[in-house]
């Protein structure tokens, strides 16, 4: 990402202060501050005002921080929290916002201890979070290489797949293939399940090892230059039995609906709905437990939810997933997700990988 995207990002965060009456918004979520500053490190805060915008850290970070961050930068020996109330005092804030479902309650009582008694605090909600829901062409394509990474680790992963092999081992190829190709991480815990296991929606991957005639479930994204990727295949051992078949058949025409369906001005329950409504229509609705889907980026979970109550509008670059499922307890589960990008007319999937059930 180019470091000119920064201030950008961080001037319209700044416009918004007025809408909640603070004069400065003081951000402590990695990703958020990842995404106004570009620092990747572990230990960063952010303290913004409509003029400017200081960053602390520590002394492991001196060098980095000088590389990443364009705006001020304060090295602390010791907890951040005393230098950014300096900058407080100093600026003389009267209205101070904070990311309250990033901070804890003790880290707020400390907060409230220590600033002066003429500075109010803000609990603000969602300020970075509403920027990040829109993915700039940049983002975009940051996500689609991490989407052919993850397509290409899953390739490569399959083809070592052996009966006899565990769970938690196809699981270890998978992120080792992903790492080969290029991705920094897994997205999130890679979800590898056999047999009846594939019921878990989210199974973590154990001992169980394949055998012929069962049904294995694959849920794995990419973590490629800080963005993300979700994916989900459905695979079998052998020839796939008619009830299975079945099973796959309508929960794929059920993602099929859900995708068709996203474009602008659609919330993202009316999405959810088209989904739920072919899964009644096959007497599958009552075993999909989920939403239909959820956004991604930097995080594997961003706004908006494809679910039931979310009422918000897709919007061109919006990424999410489309993942319905369903899961039958002692049979198994089935569930099919790709990532796309919402579009001027519709969506674009960025997933390539065959939608079909893959017996081998």
């Amino acid at each position: 990402m180019h470091r000119n995207h920064f201030p950008i990002r961080r001037q319209k965060l700044a416009e918004q202060f007025g809408e909640h009456k603070i004069d400065a918004f003081f951000v402590t979520s990695a990703p958020n501050v990842r995404y106004l500053t570009g620092f990747t490190g572990s230990n960063g805060q952010l303290l913004v005002f409509p003029d400017e915008a200081y960053f602390f850290t520590d002394p492991r970070y001196r060098l980095q921080s000088a590389q990443q961050v364009n705006c001020k930068i304060t090295i602390a020996t010791g907890p951040l929290w005393p230098r950014v109330l300096a900058v407080l005092n100093k600026r003389k804030v009267r209205q101070l916002g904070f990311e309250s479902h990033h901070l804890n309650f003790w880290n707020y009582q400390s907060m409230r201890a220590a600033v002066s008694l003429k500075t109010e605090l803000r609990s603000v909600t969602g300020l970075v979070e509403r920027l990040r829901i829109t993915k700039s062409p940049e983002e975009i394509q940051l996500i689609r290489a991490s989407v052919e990474t993850n397509s290409a680790a899953f390739e490569q992963a399959v083809k070592a797949i052996r009966l006899g092999m565990r769970e938690i081992d196809l699981a270890a190829e998978i992120e080792y293939r992903m790492r080969g190709l290029g991705a920094q991480k897994a997205a999130f815990d890679t979800i590898v399940a056999f047999g009846e296991r594939t019921a878990l929606p989210h199974a973590q991957p154990g001992p169980t090892a394949l055998k012929r005639g069962q049904l294995v479930l694959i849920d794995m994204g990419a973590m490629r230059e800080g963005y993300s990727s979700d994916m989900t295949r459905m695979l079998h051992v052998g020839r796939a039995p008619r009830k299975l078949r079945e099973m796959y058949d309508a929960v794929l025409e059920a993602q099929l609906a859900a995708v068709a369906a996203v474009r602008p001005g659609v919330t993202a329950t009316q999405v959810d709905q088209t989904a739920r409504k072919v899964l009644r229509t096959a007497g599958l609705d009552k075993l999909f437990v989920h939403s239909t889907g959820h956004g991604l980026g930097l995080e594997i979970h961003e706004p908006p939810r494809v679910g039931r109550k979310d009422m918000t509008r897709l919007a061109p670059g919006m990424a999410i997933t489309i993942e319905p499922g369903v899961y039958l307890s002692g049979f198994g589960g089935i569930r099919i997700e790709d990532t796309l990008v919402v579009s001027e007319t519709g969506c674009e999937v960025l997933t390539q990988t065959p939608k079909l059930l893959r017996e081998i």
